[in-house]
């Protein structure tokens, strides 16, 4: 059981400052912080949450802080479908819904989807229903050969932009299961074919293969600015647009050429 001076050491190292870079960004003395983190001094709950600010510790890690020093939780974490959660739930349902005829997603901080909107439904009626069975993973829909694989034209980079992002999010903030499906899916020597690379002008699109024709897209993320609730802290809107207008064509013609 790590102490919160151990912890805030930690999330310091993992944010490559030193103590007194810390000390500067709070307004704090660099004498105090190393106070902190050697147990010599105990904080205060709003010190705690002032040098975790600093150091961009996700909600759910600054409640761990607050119960290592003995202090109750700060932030809740409740189910978007939560009641008190009505007027979040409701603008993440108009951003789906104002993205159509093109895929949009949401998904938490283990890429398992929260919601989708309608435009993701025929791509998943091409999945295998074990893939379906909850919670939906994005990540294994996307790389399992069950799932959206055999319809990846460039899996290879696909699989490259899953990994940069995932390890990217574990250097932030550390995860069990996050770091059991980068092993399972994405690390060397998973198992992971390298599939085609293409040539990309400005973004990486995904090349999905389609009823004979091509569809390229790319995406664009979307989170809360400013969070109070843990799930919103965790949450992102993946959404999908057309990277030319042959792609363009396919979700906003007639619905049968979609079948």
């Amino acid at each position: 059981m790590y102490t919160v001076g151990e912890l805030l050491r930690q999330w310091r190292h993992r944010r490559g400052l030193s103590q007194l870079d810390l000390a500067i960004a709070a307004d704090v003395s660099a004498r105090h912080v190393s106070l902190v983190e050697t147990g010599k001094s105990r904080p205060s709950a709003e010190m705690i949450l002032r040098l975790a600010d600093q150091l961009h510790v996700p909600l759910r890690d600054r409640n761990r802080l607050l119960l290592a020093a003995g202090f109750a939780p700060r932030y809740a974490e409740r189910p978007l479908d939560d009641r008190a959660m009505s007027a979040a739930h409701d603008a993440v349902r108009r951003v789906l819904h104002a993205h159509e005829p093109f895929p949009a997603l949401v998904f938490d901080r283990r890429w398992n989807i929260v919601m989708t909107n309608r435009a993701v439904d025929p791509f998943l009626a091409q999945v295998d229903p074990v893939l379906l069975r909850p919670p939906v993973n994005l990540v294994r829909l996307g790389l399992d050969p069950r799932g959206f694989a055999p319809m990846v034209v460039n899996l290879g980079d696909v699989r490259a932009v899953f990994r940069t992002r995932i390890g990217r999010q574990l250097a932030t903030a550390p995860d069990p299961e996050l770091t059991a499906l980068y092993e399972e899916l994405l690390a060397p020597g998973s198992g992971a074919t390298a599939g085609e690379r293409v040539e990309a002008d400005v973004v990486i699109p995904m090349i999905l293969r389609v009823g004979g024709r091509e569809l390229r897209l790319f995406s664009t993320i979307t989170t809360f600015g400013t969070p109070m609730d843990i799930t919103l802290d965790e949450v992102a809107i993946e959404s999908y647009y057309p990277a030319d207008a042959e792609s363009a064509a396919y979700f906003t013609g007639p619905a049968e050429q979609r079948a």
